[in-house]
């Protein structure tokens, strides 16, 4: 079945993580993505490692797949007619520089308007194209802690810590996406493009929600907690005797088929524990009588009761056991394509799932300028002898 974007062609200039998620989530609903990169060199992850499989980085491969590669020099005035050429053929420009450096180019926004009026720019940096700190650069590290994502992870007596996957990074890329495909929606009712700023800070503090909302109810910051939820008691990890799990008590009537499942049904309705917001106020004595519970049984013993009862609960997994896990098998979250030189490789499926025109993963993560050839011949339209003079002046 076609893909939900088959026909929209995405120019894709960017580079490291951000952008180029973005990118793949468009190309594995059906769009047709062409990767430029600096010839000889490529984007910057293809050296990013270990590990390396046969010499192709890993790192590069999870988030490049479906996409064409073409290698082209646009600091060139030749390159730069071929990314001109593009424009004019392509629906999206995506990229991820600091904001200035397109403008540097001659291809900022305002310049795409005038070769592609339908052209939808997107812009992925650490913090918005506007804003005193819009030239400032961010790595997602910066933006976890520019953001206060940070401030809220780790242990309540430790140091700040930061999410173990590129929290700040990907959320740009999934909103990048939204922004794209409202901008497409909103094309077919005016006929032209527009621009799609997206600032990883942005992002950050629109993950805050119920966490900003406490500052701004109160006056007074949100501080790190564990495990623990600032709102919801029982909300957290719990250890058993051979290991922990999560248990996710998130109303009354939870709460109440939690204490017949542990065997104390009296806390139910003790008045220090009955509603969430008494439990909340008494946290540490109810954590503490909970944690004696579970320290006792192996986590099998309460994973089972606690499943049979419709208490939202869980294991906490290592990738071993996510990546192999039944579930996220059926779901087709682990797919292997074969790579030209790496072999048959496994890579994380395409996780929206859409009845009709599904998402797919189609090609694997291409080489370095794998499709310079096809790209200039099928979709700028340049023969063998042009193709071969650009390759012959370093240009692609």
């Amino acid at each position: 079945m076609a893909g939900a974007l088959e026909g929209i062609r995405v120019l894709d200039l960017t580079r490291i993580l951000a952008g180029p998620y973005a990118t793949m989530m468009l190309a594995d609903l059906g769009a047709e993505v062409i990767k430029i990169e600096i010839p000889g060199r490529g984007d910057d992850t293809r050296g990013w490692g270990p590990p390396f499989v046969e010499g192709e980085s890993t790192y590069f491969m999870s988030i490049n797949r479906n996409k064409k590669s073409l290698t082209l020099d646009m600091k060139s005035e030749k390159g730069k007619e071929v990314l001109t050429k593009l424009v004019k053929r392509s629906d999206v420009v995506a990229e991820n520089f600091r904001p200035g450096t397109m403008e540097k180019l001659g291809f900022g926004y305002e310049r795409l308007r005038e070769i592609n009026p339908r052209i939808v720019y997107a812009s992925v940096s650490g913090f918005g194209h506007t804003g005193p700190l819009a030239k400032r650069p961010g790595y997602d590290v910066v933006i976890q802690g520019e953001g206060g994502v940070m401030s809220l992870t780790g242990a309540a007596d430790g140091p700040p810590a930061k999410v173990g996957v590129s929290m700040a990074d990907i959320t740009a890329g999934m909103l990048a996406v939204h922004g794209i495909l409202a901008a497409l929606l909103a094309r077919e009712r005016t006929g032209t493009g527009q621009k799609v700023d997206i600032g990883m800070l942005d992002g950050q503090v629109a993950l805050l929600t119920y966490q900003a909302g406490i500052f701004f109810a109160t006056g007074n910051a949100p501080r790190r907690l564990g495990n623990a939820h600032p709102s919801i008691v029982p909300y957290e990890t719990f250890e058993c005797a051979d290991g922990f799990i999560n248990l996710g008590v998130g109303n009354d009537s939870l709460w109440e088929s939690f204490c017949q499942v542990a065997g104390r049904p009296e806390l139910a309705h003790n008045p220090r524990f009955e509603k969430n917001a008494d439990r909340v106020k008494n946290h540490d004595e109810l954590k503490a009588i909970v944690d004696e519970m579970f320290i006792a049984q192996p986590r099998e013993h309460w994973l089972e009761k606690l499943h049979a009862a419709g208490i939202p609960c869980g294991s906490i997994n290592t990738l071993d056991q996510v990546l192999t896990h039944p579930q996220v098998l059926a779901r087709e979250m682990v797919v292997e394509v074969d790579h030209p030189v790496a072999g048959p490789t496994k890579l994380t499926g395409a996780p929206v799932k859409l009845s009709a025109t599904p998402a797919s993963v189609r090609t694997p993560p291409p080489l370095l300028g794998q499709h310079t050839d096809e790209v200039l011949s099928e979709v700028v339209g340049l023969g063998p002898s042009e193709i071969e003079a650009l390759r012959s002046e370093k240009v692609v």
